[in-house]
């Protein structure tokens, strides 16, 4: 399988309404483009044209994949809300070995091998992939990003005005702000889904703090934006997490009410999640420096260790899915365990200013947050050091 074509075919999938079609929408204003009309099926058509490649590119899900089968299955069948168009669901393994999933408008949901295999038999991740991607087909949203592209490509932009504003070629559309528009959009129908999510979830019998712990999982393998950005189509992980906080307390407030037995529910028991924040850096006396990692931990019963590690530039590239019991030879780092039993933990790392050692153009670079067996549950960046 060329994972080429994949991407090149996932790539049609979130763009390519933009190539085909544009509606007479010139008057209306970003925030009009709220429903879709009855007669729009440029979705359905693109999807369409482009299910045969897709299914080319993909295979049922089986064998390692089986739970991921039967966590679809039970979402579309007590979780999923309706779709304002007829949709057939169905999912599909690409095995590509990315770590990304995307659905088509069909009701198709494709999940890259490598995203399955990190899945593996947990439920509740799988749960809170499919979710996601349950949501944006339901709501239609590669439908509405065109629609609202379209809108910003008639003049609702901002525009830039030269000399006499009175003659016909006097301004074109700003670009720039078309684009901050077009991301804040995008962004903003990523964290809807997110919701949607978390409720189908909930109701399900999955319980929502799934969701975050497959964020930490990703962004700690170093996958997805890593900082806010106008023009970014999805958020940053610490944004989703900051946006998120009350839509994880009513979703779970509804599982609850439906699965008082956790760990009677089709997902079990929740996962142990730890919301890592940027560590402070400051010196705190002649030749020494004191790194400080605030956190917080749901779900904990027993204790985590904290990891701070050092490595050269090409070392801080490696984000791993597992930190080796000794580190390399090129790696240095520090080791604390904590019981992150109040509502803020601080774990407080005091180094002599001559660390890391032994290694010319090493520096401290990420923080690891680790269950009891050793696996990462989140990954925070440090600051440089200052001179």
């Amino acid at each position: 399988m060329e994972v080429g074509a994949v991407r090149r075919v996932r790539y049609l999938v979130a763009v390519g309404f933009g190539l085909l079609w544009a509606l007479p929408l010139a008057g209306q204003q970003p925030g009009d483009v709220a429903g879709i009309p009855s007669q729009f099926k440029l979705d359905m058509e693109t999807a369409a044209r482009l299910r045969p490649q897709l299914l080319a590119q993909s295979v049922a899900p089986s064998g390692h994949y089986s739970t991921g089968r039967l966590v679809f299955e039970r979402l579309v069948d007590q979780g999923s809300p309706q779709s304002s168009v007829k949709v057939t669901w169905q999912l599909r393994i690409v095995n590509d070995d990315g770590l990304n999933a995307f659905s088509s408008p069909d009701g198709t949901v494709y999940v890259e091998s490598a995203l399955a295999q990190l899945a593996g038999a947990s439920s509740g991740l799988w749960a809170a992939i499919l979710s996601h991607e349950i949501a944006h087909v339901a709501r239609r949203d590669w439908a509405r990003r065109y629609l609202y592209q379209k809108v910003l490509e008639n003049g609702a932009g901002a525009t830039v005005v030269l000399g006499d504003p009175s003659l016909p070629s006097a301004g074109w559309a700003d670009a720039s702000k078309a684009s901050e528009d077009l991301g804040r959009f995008c962004r903003q129908m990523e964290l809807e889904a997110d919701r949607e999510g978390l409720m189908m979830m909930a109701r399900a019998g999955y319980h929502p703090d799934f969701v975050p712990a497959l964020h930490h999982l990703l962004h700690a393998r170093g996958n997805g934006d890593k900082a806010e950005s106008l023009y970014a189509m999805h958020p940053c992980w610490e944004q989703r997490d900051r946006e998120l906080s009350r839509a994880y307390v009513a979703a779970s407030i509804e599982f609850e009410r439906r699965w008082p037995e956790w760990y009677a529910s089709p997902g079990g028991n929740p996962p142990v999640v730890v919301f890592a924040e940027e560590p402070t850096v400051k010196k705190t006396a002649a030749k020494e420096w004191q790194i400080q990692v605030p956190m917080r931990c749901q779900n904990l019963a027993g204790a985590v260790e904290v990891v701070l590690r050092a490595g050269t530039a090409q070392e801080v590239m490696k984000h791993l899915e597992r930190l080796p019991d000794q580190p390399d030879s090129a790696t240095a780092e520090v080791r604390q365990l904590t019981g992150c039993t109040s509502p803020r933990t601080t774990v407080t790392f005091t180094l002599p200013e001559t660390s890391p050692p032994r290694q010319t153009g090493a520096r401290w670079s990420d923080v690891y947050v680790l269950d009891a067996w050793g696996s990462v549950l989140a990954r925070t960046d440090v600051p440089k050091l200052p001179h």
